[in-house]
């Protein structure tokens, strides 16, 4: 695999856009993404998004949760916004989100509920707009929703 390298051109590192890590957490999987965030080096240069399955009706308190575990700012994302390195963003309950030339974007969910995939479509949108700069982490669930998103994303950012 061909990773872009590290360039000391300023004019071009500004340019690239943060390098962006998905992290896909099942409902129980707070303990991890605590863990995860806590042992990241600040700065690491990376921005890292956080898809959490949760029931769409409950007010998600995720982003103070983290925000207890790292050093770097935690945001619930609210409306679209650029991808800021050092930064971690935070899916607000009932919403898919996904990532386009740098940017965050919200939608609603397009699959009825039950049914829905959230870590799915960031993960695919972040390998299409990413590609080999994509990182996808899945800390949490032994599903074959998992499974499948890991290969697509993969073979999309091929």
């Amino acid at each position: 695999m061909n990773l872009p390298t590290p360039t000391n051109n300023p004019s071009e590192k500004d340019r690239l856009p943060a390098r962006i890590v998905g992290l896909g957490a099942s409902a129980g999987g707070l303990e991890p993404l605590e863990q995860f965030l806590a042992h990241v080096p600040v700065p690491s240069g990376l921005a890292y998004i956080v898809v959490q399955h949760l029931d769409p009706t409950h007010k998600a308190m995720l982003t103070e949760l983290l925000q207890r575990a790292t050093p770097m700012p935690v945001r619930e994302v609210v409306r679209s916004l650029r991808v800021e390195p050092d930064s971690v963003y935070v899916i607000p309950p009932n919403t898919e989100l996904t990532v386009k030339g740098g940017l965050l974007r919200l939608a609603e969910p397009s699959e009825p509920r039950g049914m829905r995939l959230p870590i799915d479509v960031l993960f695919c949108s972040l390998a299409g707009d990413q590609g080999a700069r994509a990182i996808g982490v899945v800390l949490s669930g032994m599903g074959r929703t998992e499974r499948s998103v890991c290969r697509r994303s993969r073979r999309k950012a091929a």
